[in-house]
């Protein structure tokens, strides 16, 4: 995968702002709290821009949410392009029902858990692998919005036993599972340990709901994402979330399950 060049264009712009302002690449990094070598490697293209980054330095170079603009526009562009439509139909859901047999959902990950998974299974290295890292990241804004959407989210409990990334990762995000599902607009539950086969064993899926339109479900696979729209499968596909909804424990028995699960990551 070739670097976007809104990549390039942050960069420049970076480049452009700290030199109106006279300030070298050390001096900026003493500002923003970050190292010269981290700025060099921004300006570089070799570091994508991470959020907290471009706040502090669009704050301190007077950029009047430039470099915020142009990192938005950056990771927009840089989502697999089979995944962008559905990103579009997620910001503006006021509903999102996820079913994940054997990760973590994507917007509830954190940034080691979401590393380690393109690590071990991504065909994707270095800058390419970190910008989807934080398109990933950047997708979970949804979650904060003003009027964020109601997520209901059920994973089988196999999700939070298996070791991704190791330890510490495991103990982090499953925390982080926690620290959310506290949130009223999120509502997690697991299916536990010992429920036979049942039918989200077939597959990841989720279900939107637009703010003027009717359900629309997408399932992921090895290559690509396929959106259903048809009201025969969109029906089907409801039908398989209320079957799996109801093999899975309440939020407050789920949040007790994995904070439990969280501690014994040692």
């Amino acid at each position: 995968m070739e670097l976007s060049p809104l990549f390039d264009l942050f960069a420049g712009e970076l480049r452009r702002l700290r030199t109106a302002a006279g300030l070298s690449q050390e001096a900026l990094g003493e500002k923003i709290n970050y190292s010269a070598s981290l700025v060099a490697a921004v300006e570089q293209c070799r570091r994508p821009p991470r959020l907290e980054f471009a706040e502090r330095a669009d704050a301190v170079l007077g950029a009047d949410g430039l470099l915020l603009r142009i990192r938005a526009a950056l990771l927009r562009e840089v989502v697999l392009p089979w995944f962008r439509e559905w990103v579009a139909i997620e910001r503006e859901a006021t509903g999102l029902c996820s079913f994940e047999p054997l990760v973590v959902p994507g917007l509830l990950q954190t940034e080691d858990y979401a590393r380690a998974l393109h690590e071990g299974a991504s065909q994707l290295v270095g800058e390419p692998m970190e910008q989807q890292v934080a398109a990933r990241l950047e997708r979970q804004s949804v979650l904060t919005r003003p009027n964020p959407p109601l997520l209901v989210a059920v994973l089988d409990y196999t999700v939070i036993e298996r070791p991704v990334g190791g330890p510490k990762v495991m103990r982090d995000q499953l925390r982080h599972l926690v620290e959310v599902g506290s949130r009223t607009r999120v509502h997690l539950h697991l299916v536990p340990r010992d429920v036979g086969a049942y039918p989200g064993l077939n597959g990841a899926f989720v279900l939107a709901t637009p703010p003027d339109a009717d359900e629309i479900g997408y399932l992921d696979n090895q290559l690509h994402g396929t959106f259903v729209e048809r009201t025969a499968d969109v029906r089907s596909l409801r039908q398989s979330w209320e079957a799996v909804r109801a093999e899975a424990v309440s939020h407050g028995q789920t949040i007790k399950m994995i904070s439990e699960a969280a501690e014994a990551w040692t």
